[in-house]
C-alpha cells in the first residue's frame, strides 16, 4: 500500500503530471510530420491535457482558499486540511479536527460520507 499524502499536494501532483503528459503527447506528434492529420490529433490531445491541468489547478486553488489552516502539533508549521482527516503537508503527521476521531488509527475512509443505518426515510 502506498503511503498517504496530503490531499492538496496529491491533486497538485496530478495536475503537474497532466502538463508533462501533454508535452510528451505533443512531442510524439512530431514523429508523424509526414501525416498531418495524425500529427494534429497528437497536438490537440496534448493541448487538451494541458488545458485539463489548468482546470485542475484552478479547482484546487479554490479548494485551497476554503481549506482550514491549522498548526501541526508535530512540526509546528501551518498546513491546510481538507476533510475530517488529513496529513500534514510537511511532516506527514495524521491530523483531525473531529474530536470523535482523536486517538484513532488514521484511515482515509473517515472522509467518505457514510449512510446512517438508524435513519430511515418514511
Amino acid at each position: 500500500m502506498k503511503p498517504y499524502k496530503n490531499k492538496i499536494n496529491r491533486i497538485r501532483s496530478f495536475a503537474l503530471s497532466l502538463i508533462f503528459l501533454g508535452v510528451i503527447i505533443m512531442y510524439l506528434g512530431i514523429f508523424f510530420r509526414q501525416n498531418e492529420i495524425i500529427m494534429l490529433i497528437f497536438m490537440v490531445l496534448g493541448l487538451l491535457s494541458i488545458i485539463g491541468s489548468t482546470i485542475v489547478y484552478a479547482w484546487i486553488g479554490t479548494l485551497s482558499t476554503r481549506a482550514v489552516q491549522i498548526i501541526c502539533p508535530n512540526c509546528g508549521k501551518a498546513t491546510k486540511m481538507l476533510g475530517r482527516v488529513d496529513m500534514c503537508g510537511h511532516c506527514r503527521e495524521p491530523l483531525t479536527l473531529d474530536p470523535s476521531l482523536e486517538g484513532k488509527e488514521f484511515d482515509e475512509s473517515y472522509n467518505r460520507p457514510t449512510k446512517n443505518k438508524n435513519s430511515v426515510n418514511k
